[in-house]
Formats: structure tokens, C-alpha cells, sequence
């Protein structure tokens, strides 16, 4: 196995859980461990700070940082996962909302809110995925959380679908963010696509993907892969990362 320690920054493609991306590098580049810090639902693209070696010791400190996001949400349709992977739960009209509706229920969607999680999701209840219950028709009770949405901006709309951003602290579902934005304007909402900007000090300009990486070597990997000791000493910034 190589011995490779610190941060890799990777696109990752639509269809790819982050355990994907995780197990593929680890393959690749035949590196023991590689963890994350904030998992990308496998709809989602863009930014996932991989963490290889000793750096997976600090997956839960590189993970408590605010996101950023850019988005397209669909309206008129309620699915399971709250994105547009689920079960449709139920259809609505929404033709008659504004773009000037959207962005005036967007309001009450910012600063600290709380969310229920949704059913399909990977947190556990009683030691089981969510997800894994919700496969079998089942659905528990879940308790709300407190997140903060400092910015959720409504840039556009053509017909049902929605462009939007959005910067969110640690912990925030965006597809839940938008269902329940979608029953505040009675016309349902899922989310259709998602791309990570930003997490804390890190970039998505500043990724590689994940064709590029079956291409190189691990001669090539190594000078792509940041120094977790040059980043420690931010560690004050991870988590009131300045807006860009």
C-alpha cells in the first residue's frame, strides 16, 4: 500500500455515492485509508474533500464547515427523498407561482431553521440507515435539527424549474431545504439537480475528476494531495469560512 497523507480534492460525478469515490481512489492509487468530509448524495456533483491517510482523523473536524451550492429545483412534485432519485409521493399545479412568490417564501428559509430529515437519508435509527428502512416500507419518527441557512438565493425560473444557491452550515439537507420550501408555496417542490461549490477553505475550481484520476499515476496524485499540516492552522476558518 502507499503511504499518502493529506487532502484531495474531487469532482464527483452524478451516480457516484461518496463511498464511491472513496473506494475508487483507494483502488486506484492502492492507498489504505480514504475518508471524506461531507458526504454528496449520489444525484449531487461536484466538490468532495477526500481525506487519505492520517487525515481521516479529521473527518469530523474538516466536515464542520458551512457548504456552498448551486441548484435547480423542480416544482409541482413531492417525492420520498425529497429530490427527483425518489418514489413520487404526489403532483400539484404550479403554474400560477411567481418568481416573485418563490423568492418571498425563500425568506423564511433562512437563518436558523429547523428540518426533519428525510426517510431516505443515512442516518440511523436504532443502529439502521433510514434508507434501509425506508426500502422496506417503513417510516420512524425523526427528530428536527437545528441548521442555518445564511444565504438561499432564487436566481431564475423556466416554467417548473428553479435555479438557486445557497450557503449552509454543517448538517443542512438541501433537498429537504427545498421540500419544505415547496409546501410553504401548496405547490410541493424536489430537488433535480445540485453541484458543491464550495466546503470551508475548499474549492470545487481547485478539484480533480474522476477521469482524470484513472489517468495518472501516483507519481502524479502526490503533488495534488494538500498538506494537512499547512491546513491545521486554519482550522479557526472551517467553519465561518469567509463568503467568496
Amino acid at each position: 500500500m502507499n503511504l499518502v497523507d493529506g487532502i484531495l480534492l474531487v469532482d464527483k460525478p452524478s451516480d457516484w455515492t461518496s463511498h464511491d469515490v472513496c473506494a475508487f481512489v483507494r483502488k486506484r492509487f492502492k492507498i489504505k485509508k480514504v475518508g471524506h468530509a461531507g458526504t454528496l448524495d449520489p444525484l449531487a456533483t461536484g466538490l468532495l474533500v477526500l481525506l487519505l491517510g492520517r487525515a481521516t482523523k479529521q473527518s469530523i473536524a474538516l466536515s464542520a464547515c458551512e457548504k456552498e451550492y448551486r441548484g435547480v429545483m423542480e416544482l409541482g412534485l413531492k417525492t420520498d427523498s425529497h429530490d427527483k432519485t425518489g418514489k413520487v409521493l404526489a403532483t400539484a399545479p404550479w403554474e400560477h407561482i411567481r418568481l416573485e412568490d418563490i423568492r418571498e417564501k425563500a425568506l423564511q428559509f433562512t437563518g436558523e431553521i429547523m428540518q426533519v430529515p428525510p426517510m431516505v437519508s443515512a442516518l440511523k435509527h436504532q443502529g439502521v440507515r433510514l434508507y434501509q428502512l425506508a426500502r422496506q416500507g417503513i417510516e420512524v419518527p425523526r427528530e428536527g435539527r437545528q441548521v442555518t441557512v445564511y444565504e438561499l438565493l432564487i436566481e431564475g425560473k423556466e416554467n417548473a424549474r428553479v435555479a438557486l444557491s445557497a450557503r449552509v452550515s454543517k448538517g443542512t439537507y438541501l433537498r429537504t431545504l427545498i421540500h419544505d420550501l415547496g409546501e410553504a408555496l401548496g405547490c410541493y417542490a424536489t430537488l433535480a439537480e445540485l453541484r458543491r461549490l464550495r466546503s470551508g477553505p475548499f474549492r470545487l475550481s481547485d478539484s480533480v475528476t474522476v477521469d482524470t484520476l484513472r489517468e495518472w499515476t501516483i507519481k502524479e496524485l502526490r503533488p495534488k494531495v494538500l498538506s494537512l499540516s499547512t491546513l491545521i492552522p486554519q482550522h479557526a476558518h472551517f467553519q465561518g469560512s469567509p463568503k467568496p
